[in-house]
């Protein structure tokens, strides 16, 4: 019998009792007696097989006619299965991350007053590089334009059409319109999404202030009524810029950036603490991808995972 001991694995025992060893002893003694009277030469290989096996049941074992044993039949060796959850077409569903201190969008105060450019006229606009409104400054900077799409994570990525999204973002030295530059309203701007779920704006790389890895904030409205204060929109989230492009433009137009390149160097999309607690899949998501250079500007897309 098989027993198990105390570290978990087997230990076989044998049961070797006295009247068990008393039947073994007569039952060979008559097998020699027999041997005996045939007189064969063989008698002494007849008595081991009688005799051995060591089984302790006093039971003999029969020997097999046959020394070939069948081949066992190969195991298939089972299919790979892949850990891939990517899909061709693919849309990630953006997480939501904080609106932050500057998103002038009737969530909290500036200079005295509650801040939503949301409400005021000439906000949806495609180029948010100037101010509007009655202010008149531009914003410095490398210019970029951007591109998003929106797309429903629950209906394989199909584009949504007629929604309203919000951007901003600061300035090349990291300053916030209407909060740090409280006479202006550039670099914030509404659009709406096309028949391919498509919105463009033109505006700057967006500078490096310190703590953070340079970004842009958006909000989606389900369409332009209703992009009027923050409790109705959909999503708030942001969008990463990739370090290399960022650390290119920081280098090379140092007196326009200012200290981005500094705080650049101080920070990665891993340590941020927006980005930082996101998926590797959520963050390759949120960073835009930028062609272009310096002198002609820069496109940069991102499609925007949204679950409606």
């Amino acid at each position: 019998m098989n027993l198990i001991d105390e570290a978990g694995g087997p230990n076989e025992k044998h049961d070797h009792s006295h009247s068990g060893l008393a039947t073994d002893l007569k039952y060979i003694m008559a097998r020699r007696r027999a041997l005996k009277l045939l007189g064969g030469g063989s008698s002494f290989a007849l008595l081991t097989a009688c005799a051995g096996g060591g089984s302790g049941s006093g039971s003999s074992t029969s020997t097999p006619s046959s020394s070939s044993t069948s081949t066992p039949t190969p195991t298939p060796t089972p299919t790979p299965t892949s850990t891939s959850t990517a899909t061709a077409g693919e849309c990630v569903a953006h997480p939501t991350e904080t609106n932050g201190p500057y998103p002038a969008d009737g969530s909290n105060n500036a200079n005295g007053a509650v801040a939503n450019v949301l409400i005021e006229s000439g906000i949806v606009r495609s180029d948010i590089r100037s101010s509007f409104n009655g202010s008149t400054g531009t914003a410095d900077g490398v210019d970029m334009t951007l591109t998003i799409t929106l797309s429903n994570v629950n209906d394989s990525c199909a584009a949504l059409a007629g929604y309203a999204i919000y951007v901003w973002h600061c300035t090349a030295e990291g300053e916030y319109s209407i909060y740090n530059i409280s006479n202006e309203n550039y670099l914030r701007g509404v659009g709406v999404t096309d028949t391919n779920g498509q919105v463009t704006f033109q505006t700057i790389v967006p500078g490096c202030y310190a703590g953070r890895f340079p970004h842009i904030h958006f909000e989606v409205y389900e369409d332009l009524s209703s992009a009027t204060h923050y409790n109705n929109r959909l999503l708030v989230s942001q969008m990463a810029v990739p370090e290399d492009e960022a650390a290119f433009v920081y280098s090379t137009e140092s007196t326009t950036y200012g200290d981005s390149s500094r705080n650049l160097s101080q920070i990665s999309i891993s340590s941020d603490n927006v980005f930082g607690d996101n998926t590797n899949a959520q963050i390759e998501a949120q960073t835009l991808v930028m062609t272009g250079s310096i002198q002609e500007g820069y496109e940069a897309s991102v499609t925007v995972g949204l679950a409606v």
